[in-house]
C-alpha cells in the first residue's frame, strides 16, 4: 500500500474535514481526521490494516481502547497475530483489568493507534504494557498530526510510525492561513 493510495482512500471517505475544529487535548485546529470514518469504512480499514500487518515482525498488537479497537482486530486478523486491549484506566467491575487479553512476560508489543497529536494517550498505553510486563519500543499510527508526538514518545523511548504525516496528508489542502 503506498502513502498516497492511503491518501486517497481517507480523502474518498471523506475522512479530512476542513474548518474550525477542537481537539481533544484541548486546542483547536483548521482540519480534522475523523477516526470513526475511516475506522468504519471498509476498505480505508482493510488498507490500514494491511499496511500496519506490512510493518509487524512477531510482536503482540496493543490497541488503545477505544478508538484503535477495530484497527487492532482488523490488523490482528491481517497479520494472524494476537492482540490485547489497554482501557485508560482500569475498569471498575468483572476483572478490574486494565489490560484485556494475553501476552507472554517480556513479550514484544507494538502499539496501534489512530491519529496522534501530542502521543500522550499512546505513551499511557506504552507505560501500562511496560507495568504488566511488556517491552514495548514503537507504536504504529494512521496519522501523525505532527504536533509534538514523535518527540513525546522518543522521551519515553518509543518510536512512532506513521502511515501518513499531517503535511502529507494536507499537502493539496487549501486551508486559511497557511494551515493548522
Amino acid at each position: 500500500m503506498t502513502t498516497e493510495g492511503l491518501i486517497a482512500a481517507l480523502r474518498d471517505a471523506e475522512a479530512v474535514r476542513y474548518g474550525e475544529f477542537e481537539l481533544s487535548h484541548g486546542g483547536t485546529s483548521q482540519y480534522y481526521v475523523d477516526k470513526y470514518v475511516f475506522e468504519t469504512d471498509p476498505h480505508c480499514l482493510d488498507l490500514i490494516a494491511e499496511s500496519f500487518a506490512e510493518r509487524l515482525d512477531d510482536e503482540t498488537l496493543a490497541g488503545v481502547a477505544l478508538g484503535a479497537v477495530p484497527l487492532v482486530a482488523a490488523t490482528s486478523l491481517a497479520a494472524e497475530r494476537p492482540y490485547v486491549i489497554v482501557r485508560k484506566s482500569a475498569k471498575e467491575y468483572g476483572t478490574g483489568n486494565r489490560i484485556e487479553g494475553s501476552f507472554p512476560d517480556g513479550g514484544e508489543v507494538v502499539v496501534i493507534e489512530d491519529i496522534a497529536t501530542t502521543g500522550q494517550s499512546a505513551v499511557d498505553a506504552v507505560e501500562a504494557l511496560r507495568e504488566a510486563g511488556a517491552t514495548v519500543d514503537r507504536v504504529l499510527v494512521v496519522v501523525d498530526r505532527e504536533e509534538g508526538a514523535a518527540e513525546t514518545m522518543a522521551d519515553h523511548d518509543v518510536e512512532l510510525e506513521s502511515l501518513v504525516t499531517a503535511s502529507e496528508l494536507l499537502a493539496d489542502a487549501d486551508l486559511p492561513d497557511g494551515g493548522d
